[in-house]
């Protein structure tokens, strides 16, 4: 047996993991797997947008954490003999890609922006980000199965196909494991919807003060966007949460819109909107490298700038 297999940690990155492995499976002529834990009524939901099998892994135990399932996957994937597995690559699910790659003896490509089949080798080929972003890393898999973890967001989810038919395999249930869930914290977050943001107003170090990030969040507002912010603003000076930051050791966004207000534009913050439509910049420095990446630039303070375009945002009916 061969195939495509991924794992996702929810039914988001789930379905976004569907929506390129469907394209893989179709263009080797193959299956099309997903895994699923916890509800099995979610197994209509994935063959639904485009699983072929579900590969149902029974509810862990209380106290179990994800790590447990590492067997599991890697014994069904030693029996049947999959051409890859594809895992998000959310915080937990690069660990899982890790251990289960290690438990194979096959190779791991992480952080994946790209991946394809080529039918002339009968191998796979991926593309990462290497360099901070500034460049891009091509990758041929040389062992089998190719493993590959997906930054969430890099690929269109899976759309629905009424009609369609699969089936469900219930996987042996997780044995015990050394690990355990002692207990849990909730990480005190602020509430956003930025990754999905159709329009993201970004806060770079060009402000003086943290209150004069009243003025991103006011053109957020007029515009119905979301704010966010480059690595300093967040990591160092504390003045957003992290989960504002926007970058290569942040999140990506792919908004039809960004702003950047005082946003220099390094290389590690540009890696984060690479997705984004139109791009538009307003810094004082009229060598700033966010302008050689935008659509639209104002070179003047944003003191100055910012204020003025409210003013219009206010005229328009």
């Amino acid at each position: 047996m061969a195939g495509v297999w991924v794992f996702g940690e929810n039914r988001e990155l789930t379905l976004e993991l569907l929506g390129i492995g469907k394209s893989l499976a179709a263009e080797m002529g193959t299956t099309l797997s997903a895994f699923l834990a916890g509800d099995r009524e979610q197994a209509k939901d994935y063959i639904s947008h485009g699983a072929d099998e579900i590969l149902f892994l029974p509810p862990l135990q209380e106290g179990q954490s994800l790590d447990a399932f590492i067997p599991v996957i890697a014994g069904e994937a030693s029996k049947a003999d999959p051409d890859i597995l594809l895992f998000a690559a959310s915080m937990r699910g690069k660990d899982l890609a890790a251990r289960v790659a290690a438990k194979l003896d096959s190779g791991l490509c992480g952080g994946c922006v790209a991946i394809r089949f080529e039918r002339a080798s009968k191998t796979f080929e991926a593309e990462r980000l290497a360099y901070g972003g500034a460049a891009v890393q091509k990758v041929t898999f040389t062992t089998k199965p190719a493993i590959a973890a997906i930054p969430p967001k890099t690929f269109q989810p899976a759309k629905e196909e009424s009609g369609r038919e699969g089936r469900v395999r219930e996987l042996p249930a997780a044995p015990p494991s050394t690990a355990r869930v002692v207990e849990k914290k909730a990480k005190e977050r602020k509430a956003t919807n930025l990754p999905d943001a159709r329009v993201v107003v970004c806060a770079g170090r060009g402000f003086d003060k943290k209150e004069d990030l009243s003025l991103v969040t006011e053109l957020a507002r007029a515009l119905g966007g979301e704010v966010g912010c480059t690595r300093p603003i967040s990591e160092e000076l504390h003045w957003l949460p992290e989960e504002l930051c926007i970058g290569l050791s942040g999140i990506s966004v792919k908004p039809e819109l960004y702003i950047g207000l005082g946003v220099s534009g390094q290389i590690q913050h540009m890696t984060g909107i690479r997705g984004a439509k139109v791009v538009a910049a307003v810094n004082k420095d009229e060598n700033a490298p966010i302008f050689g990446a935008s659509d639209l630039g104002i070179v003047g303070n944003l003191y100055d700038v910012v204020p003025k375009i409210l003013e219009e945002l206010k005229k328009t009916p």
